[in-house]
């Protein structure tokens, strides 16, 4: 037991040493957290002079002393009933250390100046570690090419029950989040009925388009959407500094050929280009460019910008969560230096050809009762020239109350 202490209290003898200036308590503080860690068969911890190292679950964690402060969970720091933060952030002590820490019963136990003490569970500080957070995505994922999707057989939701039944919307919910894409089937061919579905799952977001809206070949807005010519893999409203998030497409009528809607995931794509020139995918997502609609007419005007980079990636993880690529509204790119322009062109071009590979594109024709669900940060669509009267209706919906929606089912997103 002897040596088993001298073990544990020789690096702080020797840090003492080399640091004449360090305060009695720090170090008496020192000394009971490092023999406590010991004692816990879950976990180990070490007080160094900018964080707190604590080893779980394979995982070595450096939690700050103010984050823990910060991110105390007592009825005094932390509203458990509306999970809003009580404590002043403002007023923490940006030099504060605690006095005491221990681990017991799977919990790190920290006693701060002035006696208030906080306790974190162990599972919640890997959860929400750095360190944590860079090992897991956001949300899950299965990217696809158009034999990937084709043979996972993913079911359609039908009208009665996704209307009727939360589970179906559940099941729903989740095909989308792992595919980029959803079916409800059986739908009336009526806008009303559009309307009523896409309300199951979130909020409609009206934009200069309206609320929902319903179109035919007619050139009655300033956008090649609304004509019969064929249109390139695209992700919509790229030129909206926050793009659409889901884009809702009912074919209410088609008296004619052709017109069958393109879908290619943009992720997949785009990961091909990280794995293939990881220079290349650093450049497209990093690189700001400018998106825009201008529109100019007896009843519409509008002049709208986006600018972001063409792939969005969260920085801690690298998971990619937006794709923008619209060749028809990219404006003139004069957001980069001369010595990256020719470098972005050869990235964009790479992309573009993984986008355009046949192997990729997935063909569905959308037929009177099928309602389809896009996600616009992430699958493109597209649609070849058709003959005839085809009269479309859709919306766009708010992306955030999608993800929430699929949240309070228990579904990662």
């Amino acid at each position: 037991m002897l040596a088993m202490l001298n073990r544990i209290l020789r690096p702080a003898l020797k840090q003492a040493q080399l640091s004449p200036g360090v305060r009695n308590t720090q170090l008496s503080w020192r000394h009971k957290t490092q023999i406590r860690a010991c004692a816990a068969s879950s976990a180990t911890f070490q007080p160094l002079e900018d964080c707190l190292v604590l080893n779980y679950g394979g995982t070595a964690m450096h939690l700050n002393y103010v984050w823990l402060r910060d991110h105390c969970r007592s009825a005094a720091s932390y509203n458990s009933s509306t999970n809003q933060r009580n404590l002043d952030t403002g007023s923490i002590d940006l030099t504060i250390r605690p006095d005491d820490a221990t681990v017991q019963n799977g919990h790190l136990i920290l006693t701060w100046p002035g006696g208030h003490v906080s306790n974190y569970s162990l599972s919640w500080l890997a959860e929400n570690s750095y360190e944590g957070k860079k090992r897991s995505n956001i949300q899950p994922r299965i990217l696809w090419n158009s034999h990937i999707y084709e043979e996972a057989n993913i079911p359609s939701a039908k009208w009665d029950t996704f209307m009727s039944c939360d589970d179906e919307v559940k099941k729903f919910l989740q095909n989308y989040l792992l595919y980029g894409i959803a079916f409800v089937d059986d739908v009336p061919a009526t806008v009303e009925a559009t309307e009523a579905v896409t309300q199951r799952v979130s909020l409609i977001r009206e934009t200069t388009y309206g609320r929902m809206w319903c179109f035919t070949s007619d050139f009655s807005r300033g956008d090649t959407a609304y004509s019969q010519q064929a249109l390139d893999r695209h992700t919509d409203t790229s030129y909206f500094q926050e793009p659409c998030g889901i884009q809702v497409f009912h074919c209410l009528k088609h008296e004619g050929t052709g017109g069958r809607t393109l879908l290619v995931d943009g992720f997949y794509a785009a990961e091909k280009v990280r794995q293939q020139s990881p220079e290349n995918f650093e450049l497209l997502s990093h690189v700001p460019i400018r998106h825009e609609y201008i529109e100019n007419s007896d009843n519409h005007r509008n002049h709208m910008t986006g600018i972001g980079p063409v792939l969005n990636v969260y920085p801690w993880n690298n998971e990619m969560y937006l794709i923008r690529y619209n060749n028809y509204d990219r404006s003139v790119i004069n957001t980069m230096p001369h010595d990256l322009v020719q470098r972005w062109y050869e990235a964009h071009r790479e992309l573009t050809t993984e986008l355009r590979r046949p192997e990729n594109e997935l063909w569905v024709k959308l037929t009177p009762g099928k309602v389809i669900f896009i996600d616009n940060w992430r699958v493109m669509h597209g649609r070849e020239s058709f003959t005839g009267l085809r009269q479309l209706c859709g919306c766009y919906l708010t992306r955030d109350d999608v993800l929430s929606s699929a949240r309070c089912f228990g579904l990662q997103a």
